[in-house]
């Protein structure tokens, strides 16, 4: 199989390194010398320092010869933050319209300042072309290291989805599968959410029963909201939603945690973005987020809280005094 990855940065290039060790794999980089530099020694020094990508990796920076590469019988993973998942989808959509070859994106976070899912912005470009999204627990240094891992591929298109088990289901990785579109892809943003807040609490140094009253009803506010939007409740619970919090709320490598301690610890805010040399997707999610839960008159106390302390400048002390604050009820 052709296996294309559109985004050079540490998860595709994690993901495409992953994929090389079964199938040809091109990956597309928008930098024409990063694209030179990993084609020349299959590495990726600027956002996956010290990981060999294998010999047989491909890379380019021409959109147009990507999108030919993989064919019918091959496989499109879009691995680009999810402010570019409208620019290469509608390019995909330019040089590959008529090559019907199935497209998963891997980013999480809705997009700004639209508020919407990946697939709602996704569909108008794609038609009928087969698509979903991959997602779960995965620092791409970790993949890349050749250790195990699991993810779950979600789409209405069954083909979709057998696409993606033959591209990934190999060596270290396990590949589930999920129709529940939504449920997917709302864990996979909110999670980054609520690792904030779980930062900001191992930040304060409130210990291990406030982090996990904290995951556990964090997880109760995603399971809320996505339900309303017509998401399966039991996803919450699965790799895209309980595991997939329980490593970006808990593991040092994630992003979205070290916002969070950064805050506890008194930085600013643009300060702790500059230092993190990646993107921290929880962020602009924070505030699409919610909005969506007010346009739906949800109860989301801690994003609410997360906001306030991102965007409205509350102390993290504060915002932890105010959900301390709040009435007793039914769990």
């Amino acid at each position: 199989m052709r296996v294309v990855v559109f985004g050079a940065g540490a998860w595709g290039s994690a993901i495409a390194r992953h994929a090389a060790l079964r199938h040809e794999v091109l990956i597309w980089a928008r930098d024409p010398e990063l694209a030179d530099a990993i084609a020349r020694e299959h590495r990726n020094a600027r956002y996956l320092p010290g990981q060999f990508l294998g010999a047989g990796l491909l890379a380019t920076a021409d959109l147009a010869q990507a999108c030919t590469f993989a064919g019918t019988d091959g496989l499109f993973l879009v691995a680009t933050p999810m402010a570019a998942l409208r620019n290469v989808l509608e390019q995909i959509r330019v040089h590959a319209a008529a090559v019907p070859t199935p497209l998963f994106w891997l980013c999480k976070g809705l997009e700004l300042p639209s508020g919407l899912l990946a697939h709602e912005l996704a569909t108008p470009l794609l038609g009928a072309r087969p698509s979903g999204v991959l997602s779960g627990p995965s620092f791409a240094q970790e993949v890349a290291a050749g250790l195990p891992f699991a993810l779950v591929a979600a789409s209405p298109a069954e083909v979709a989805r057998e696409r993606m088990v033959a591209a990934l289901h190999h060596e270290a990785g396990r590949i589930y599968v999920s129709e529940d579109l939504i449920g997917v892809e709302l864990a996979g943003a909110l999670k980054n959410v609520i690792a904030i807040a779980a930062g900001a609490c191992d930040g304060l140094g409130l210990g291990l029963n406030a982090r996990a009253a904290l995951l556990t009803r964090g997880l109760a506010e995603i399971t809320r909201l996505g339900v309303l939007l017509g998401a399966n409740p039991s996803t919450f619970l699965g790799l895209a939603g309980l595991g997939d919090m329980i490593l970006t709320c808990t593991g040092d490598l994630s992003r979205n945690r070290r916002v969070g301690l950064g805050l506890a610890q008194g930085h600013s805010l643009e300060g702790i973005l500059a230092t993190l040399g990646h993107v921290a997707e929880g962020v602009g999610t924070t505030a699409a987020v919610y909005r969506l839960a007010a346009r739906h008159s949800v109860e989301m106390p801690i994003v609410a809280a997360v906001h306030s302390v991102l965007f409205d400048r509350v102390p993290v002390r504060t915002a932890v005094s105010t959900l301390l604050a709040r009435e007793p009820g039914p769990e």
